[in-house]
Formats: structure tokens, sequence, C-alpha cells
């Protein structure tokens, strides 16, 4: 090889070299640790406070059933197992959405069996998702959601519209026409009473929706359309279809506050709990990252996520809930 042709290629070596070493680094989050950054336990809702007395029932007796069913059903926990392996999630993340949901929502049924029955019933009704007589497909037709058109995945696509909603419409007149100051999900998804929730995993219509592109690729589950109300019910009354639903939800936390706030949870059921009740794992990934860069310009040291009155259950209860899912 002349030595001029030598010299270049070396030199196209060396500069390459010097490119890689200088390229940036793999994304890297800070890990939060295991366990609870609250002392004590946060505040828990008045609502939650009041359904529990209404059925005469304690927080200590709602936990220890959920607790108990998932002990004593050894084919829920190997489902649990199953579908945490194939979304490559910790399965106590699953464990303690159940735990968290049926503490302080509803109580554990006795039998699994009694999803399927209240799904077969919802498949059979003809009802949509709507309000005030306006369908949820009909309603994101409106122009202001015109920039989430262009988005791809249903993730991005409801995240989008959920955007919208709560900038344009929520607690607003527009066109003449007033909405509620509530949440999307609670205003459009929930055509029998606010607040409605169904399933083993206390499932909210519009998670389901947005999850279902991740679903449809992972579980091969078919995807679901916001125009047949009552498929999306029997998605999340199904009890396989819904722990589907649930890592799917588990796991767009996970990578959201990754990305976006610059922290790993993936070690912390407690946090992740708490996102799978509050949701809207973007929104405050992105509120916690603003917060972070006005913290940093100060010179103080970044806040780290933090779990609700749920999400502090979990964490207490950790290792309890680990040796049930290891039977």
């Amino acid at each position: 090889m002349p030595s001029c042709k030598f010299n270049s290629v070396m030199a196209i070596l060396i500069a390459l070299t010097m490119s890689l070493a200088q390229a940036p680094q793999a994304f890297s989050a800070d890990l939060v640790p295991p366990g609870n950054r609250h002392a004590k336990q946060p505040q828990i809702p008045g609502a939650s406070t009041r359904r529990t007395q209404a059925t005469n029932s304690t927080f200590d007796a709602k936990y220890e059933r959920i607790r108990d069913l998932i002990a004593d059903d050894a084919r829920l926990r190997g489902k649990i197992v199953s579908v945490s392996k194939l979304y490559e999630i910790d399965p106590i993340h699953i464990v303690g959405a159940l735990v968290g949901e049926h503490t302080y929502n509803v109580d554990a049924y006795d039998r699994l069996q009694t999803y399927y029955v209240k799904a077969i019933s919802y498949a059979g009704e003809r009802f949509q998702f709507e309000h005030d007589g306006e369908s949820v497909v009909e309603f994101v037709e409106r122009p202001e959601f015109e920039t989430c058109k262009a988005l791809s995945g249903s993730a991005k696509l409801w995240g989008c519209r959920e955007e919208v909603w709560e900038e344009k419409f929520r607690g607003r007149k527009v066109a003449g026409k007033s909405f509620p100051d509530d949440r999307f999900g609670a205003v459009f998804f929930q055509p029998f009473y606010a607040g409605q929730t169904f399933g083993l995993g206390q499932l909210n219509p519009l998670t389901a929706l947005t999850h279902t592109d991740r679903v449809n690729k992972v579980s091969r589950l078919k995807k679901l359309d916001a125009g047949n109300a009552s498929e999306v019910y029997k998605a999340i009354m199904e009890p396989d279809s819904t722990l589907a639903y649930m890592a799917a939800s588990i796991v767009d936390s996970i990578e959201n506050y990754r990305d976006i706030a610059g922290f790993d949870i993936s070690e912390n059921p407690g946090l992740t709990a708490t996102l799978y009740n509050i949701g809207s794992s973007a929104r405050r990934a992105e509120m916690l990252a603003a917060e972070n860069k006005g913290r940093k310009s100060r010179g103080q040291k970044p806040k780290l996520p933090s779990e609700n009155y749920y999400g502090w259950l979990v964490n207490t209860h950790e290792e309890e809930l680990r040796a049930i899912i290891g039977r």
C-alpha cells in the first residue's frame, strides 16, 4: 500500500476512534432505591375512606383479603409471573397494583370467575363512550385535536388527546358547550358512574385504549377501538387480558420516568403502584423534570419521585408480598 494511501486510511481510523470515544454514553437514569420517601403514610382520600366504611370493612381487612387471594391462588400467581416475564418487569409491580386497588378502591372477589360473568354481561350491552350526547370518537375530530393526528402509537395519541382536554376543554366553555372540570377518562370513559373502574386490575377504559398497541405487540391481543366500548370492557374484565394491560401501563410509567425525568423506578414497586393509581405518568415525569431543572439552577439536589398513600402501603409490605410471589 502506498505511503500516502496508508496514511489516509490511518487518519480515517483515528478519526473514527476519536468520534466513538467522544460519542454520548448510553442513556442512564438515577436509580430510585426501594422503600418509602415518606416516614408516615400520606393522607388517604376521603372517598376511599367512605367507600370502605360503607362496606363495614377496614383498610387492613381489605389488604389481607387481596393478599390472601393472591397467596391462595397458584394459577393467578403463575399468570402474574408469566405476564411479568413477557413485559420484562418484576412481578412485584403487578402484585403491588393489585394490592393497592383492592385495598383502597374495591374489595377482592373470592373467585376470579366473577369477572368472567361480568365481562359477558358487559359485552352484551350496547353503549358508547360519550359525554352529553357526543361520542368520544366524534369529540376527538374537533379541530383542537388536529396536532394529535400526526402521532403514531396509541400511547402517544391518547396522551396527546388528554393534554388537549386539559388545556382547552376541562372546565371551559368551547363552541357554546360547557365541559366538566374533571379528567378526560372520567368524563368520556365512565358511562355508568363516576370513578368507575373494572376487573381484577380495576382499569379505566382509557388506560386500556392508551396501551392497546403495546399489548397487541407483546401479547398478540386484538387492538381496541374507542368506537367499540363493549370490546374494551371485555378486555379489561377478562383476567388474562387485564393482567397484560396492567403490565403495559406499568412499563409505560417506568419508561416515562426513565426517559423524561431521568429516574429508574423499576426497583420501587411503591412508585409504580402510585403511578398506576394516579395515571398520567408522562405528564408527571415532565413536571418532575421541570422542577429538578429549577432546583439544579439554584444549586439544590434533585427531588426524587415519591409515593402516595397507595404506594406507601405497597412498599411497607414489599417483603411479605415478594414472599407470596415466590411460593
